[in-house]
């Protein structure tokens, strides 16, 4: 059921690749509520991906951008203005390892690789909030989310250097969080979602018993990837304009939980 929270919005979405991609479901969720926005992702991955189909779906541009170009930013950023004057909403839904996807062990990374990391799953949020600073690019109560997960703060040893990328990403948040807020009242989160079957996720070594686990732990089970876009859409609407600088848990209660229940 749709209830217009968006309506009269105006967003871009990074990160949909396929219909298993949250930012994928996102989009949707966005639509159905009102919304406009521009879909965006790295050229090589709208070569791998589907989202011709997405877009046309939901009457979206597609602007590609890798997040590791300021350039390219920047060029997003004013594509961006140039058609929807401010924008009041942003997802960041961008993530990758090159030591993950090559098997290497966190106790055996490439440094070379590990950079890439956190250039391309961390920096890219600071170098996104300082551009759209830079242009005024997002209306005063606007709204950026990011994606994270809980291995910022515990350790899961499959997900390898991507933890530490996750633990500067709501880091990053946090601060700029900080300064965009008394400057512009814009809000900078992130959301900290259950293990998900994405193409992303299912890289990660063991990712079938990752989320078993998670979703034995967790109370009410693991998040799906629709009820991620439709907590997104909360955060992006007017409802939640006092809500800055935190990593919110949408986990199922998985995260307050010490141990998982007898027999499982």
């Amino acid at each position: 059921m749709a209830y217009g929270l968006l309506k009269g919005k105006k967003g871009i979405i990074f990160g949909a690749l396929d219909d298993r991609s949250i930012a994928w479901k996102v989009a949707e969720h966005c639509h159905a509520e009102g919304a406009e926005f521009i879909l965006t992702n790295a050229p090589v991955a709208l070569r791998m991906g589907t989202i011709n189909a997405l877009a046309e779906k939901v009457g979206a541009e597609i602007v590609p951008a890798d997040v590791t170009v300021q350039e390219d930013m920047e060029n997003l950023i004013k594509v961006a203005m140039e058609k929807y004057g401010k924008v009041d909403f942003i997802l960041h839904s961008v993530g990758m390892s090159p030591n993950v996807r090559k098997g290497r062990p966190y106790d055996d990374l490439n440094y070379e690789y590990f950079h890439k990391t956190l250039d391309i799953s961390a920096m890219s949020l600071h170098r996104l909030l300082q551009a759209c600073m830079n242009a005024d690019a997002i209306s005063e109560w606007g709204s950026v989310v990011a994606l994270t997960y809980i291995a910022s703060q515990r350790t899961y040893p499959g997900y390898g250097d991507m933890a530490d990328a996750k633990a500067m990403l709501e880091s990053i948040s946090r601060s700029f969080g900080y300064h965009y807020g008394y400057a512009k009242k814009v809000r900078v989160n992130t959301i900290s979602q259950s293990p998900t079957v994405t193409t992303a996720g299912s890289g990660v070594a063991g990712f079938d018993e990752f989320i078993g686990n998670a979703d034995r732990r967790a109370p009410l089970g693991n998040a799906s990837a629709d009820a991620c876009a439709d907590y997104c859409v909360s955060l992006f609407s007017d409802l939640t304009r006092m809500v800055t600088m935190q990593n919110l848990f949408h986990d199922g209660g998985y995260s307050s939980v010490g141990e998982a229940p007898q027999g499982s």
